[in-house]
């Protein structure tokens, strides 16, 4: 199966915190692929997909954070009207619930489309379901984009 590591961390919402994770990963050479922040409050949550998980992961440990990793889908999103459903309906007919989705930041090695990363509440599931219907999935290749 096809997947690929997204690292979850719970940080502070007030100015600069964004920043300092971003700088702190930046100055040990890790590429943040794909992100999204959700505030809530004085609190969020930050998934993000980076170049190299693992040194990633020992970084923002040893910064006092503690993050989590997540197996995520990483699915080409057609270029052309109804491209978005062609992701999302094989979801649905096969009843796997769509929990998040983000773009990646770069369509490096994408033929038609941009990638979209998917949490979902069964990711075999999902990969198996998006897979029948030809959609092209990317696992660790991804970190090299």
């Amino acid at each position: 199966m096809k997947s690929v590591k997204e690292i979850v961390v719970k940080i502070e919402n007030k100015p600069g915190t964004l920043s300092q994770v971003t700088e702190l990963l930046g100055s040990d050479g890790i590429s943040i692929l794909a992100l999204t922040v959700r505030t809530e409050g004085d609190s969020g949550v930050l998934r993000f997909v980076a170049t190299d998980p693992p040194r990633a992961m020992n970084i923002l440990e040893s910064a006092g954070y503690s993050p989590q990793l997540h197996e995520v889908i990483a699915a080409e999103l057609p270029h052309h009207p109804g491209g978005l459903n062609a992701l999302l309906k094989p979801l649905r007919l096969a009843g796997i619930n769509l929990e998040y989705l983000y773009a990646c930041m770069t369509s490096h090695g994408s033929a038609h489309g941009i990638i979209i990363l998917l949490g979902v509440d069964n990711t075999e599931a999902a990969h198996d379901a998006l897979a029948k219907e030809w959609i092209r999935l990317h696992g660790d290749e991804i970190y090299t984009f």
